[in-house]
């Protein structure tokens, strides 16, 4: 994608996350219109993964994120699939026919997923996954899902900082009658991102829904940065629309005439323009380390996103302290862009791991 998002997209997409703010359920018509949008193909390259996701963003987080769940694991497919994984599946998830999530997160499993509860038993037929996922976005929604699991005892692994040996990865059907998603949170930030609970119980899946080699899937995840794919998109684009709301509404009440004002906005700016730029960098590949690039981009987008927010709400005054205007739900979104995975304190670890070695 090179060309900004259609206006009338825009205004469809941010109608959706007002009345999702409001509702914290997601909104059908919204997720059928990215289905058929064309978006949902963007998985190709972590650049053009990057730049849809920062352009939805600015209209509506709760989808970018939802759409960057699904462009990581048709990218994780696209790396580590079967031929006959790819043939099939593929081709569903760039149309739009088949949205894709992640459930890796579980109750007391820690940021880094060391340790597992869901595990996965080998039958003569295939395998059975019990257990439970937590903050599973696209829970309810997706059509198949990207499951981690442990399928053999956690041995020694001294050399993965998320994840360890022994778990794997499997592609489950989201009408698979063992998979049951609960959408009881009730998030204060991507209220429409269907955020929520998976659980697993006695699900059958087949040998063919093994994604990777099995108990290998601290290789997929770790591989997972090198994309450039970043969820500072989100961050971005976010940051992004704040700054546009404190512009428009600064004009409209007249004080772009003081020069203090003008030149907070002009630091503000420098601020989002570093964001989407080192965004941009890490979707390129350029750089010496790329998976480090990745990584950074995420906590400084983030970083600065909430910073970017909580300053706007300061430039807008009373206007920001009203429940219902949309910096409030910005700034909530953008916080909670720092606690998904890897979340910013995750980040920071991998980040600094090799000075450790």
């Amino acid at each position: 994608m090179t060309e900004p998002l259609s206006v009338s997209l825009v205004d469809e997409l941010k109608a959706s996350a007002a009345r999702t703010a409001r509702s914290g359920t997601p909104d059908t018509e919204a997720l059928a219109l990215l289905r058929r949008s064309g978006l949902c193909a963007a998985w190709e390259t972590g650049e053009s993964v990057n730049r849809v996701v920062e352009e939805i963003a600015t209209a509506n987080p709760s989808l970018a994120i939802v759409l960057f769940q699904h462009c990581a694991v048709a990218a994780r497919i696209a790396e580590w699939g079967s031929d006959a994984q790819k043939e099939t599946l593929l081709p569903a998830l760039s149309s739009g026919a088949v949205l894709a999530a992640s459930a890796w997160s579980e109750p007391g499993a820690g940021a880094a997923k060391k340790v597992l509860a869901t595990s996965a038993v080998r039958r003569a037929w295939g395998w059975v996954l019990d257990g439970g996922k937590s903050f599973t976005t696209g829970a309810g929604i997706a059509d198949l899902y990207l499951v981690l699991v442990q399928t053999a005892a956690p041995g020694e692994d001294t050399e993965s900082v998320y994840g360890s040996a022994g778990q794997s990865f499997f592609l489950v059907s989201g009408d698979n009658p063992g998979l049951v998603p609960d959408l009881g949170l009730d998030l204060a930030g991507m209220r429409g991102s269907a955020t929520g609970f998976v659980t697993l119980k006695d699900c059958v899946v087949a040998d063919t829904d093994l994604l990777g080699p099995l108990g290998e899937a601290p290789k997929i995840i770790a591989g997972v940065r090198r994309t450039g794919a970043t969820l500072g998109a989100v961050s971005a684009g976010i940051a992004r629309a704040a700054l546009s709301l404190a512009e428009d509404h600064l004009a409209r009440a007249g004080k772009l005439s003081s020069q203090s004002v003008r030149h907070q906005l002009v630091d503000l700016g420098v601020q989002v323009e570093a964001a989407c730029s080192t965004v941009a960098r890490a979707g390129s590949l350029s750089s010496a380390d790329p998976g480090m690039t990745t990584l950074r981009s995420k906590l400084f987008a983030t970083v600065v996103a909430e910073h970017v927010c909580l300053e706007v709400a300061r430039l807008l005054s009373s206007t920001g302290y009203v429940v219902g205007n949309r910096i409030n739900q910005l700034l909530a979104d953008a916080r909670a862009v720092a606690l998904m995975g890897p979340a910013n304190e995750l980040c920071r670890e991998l980040v600094a791991a090799p000075w450790l070695r």
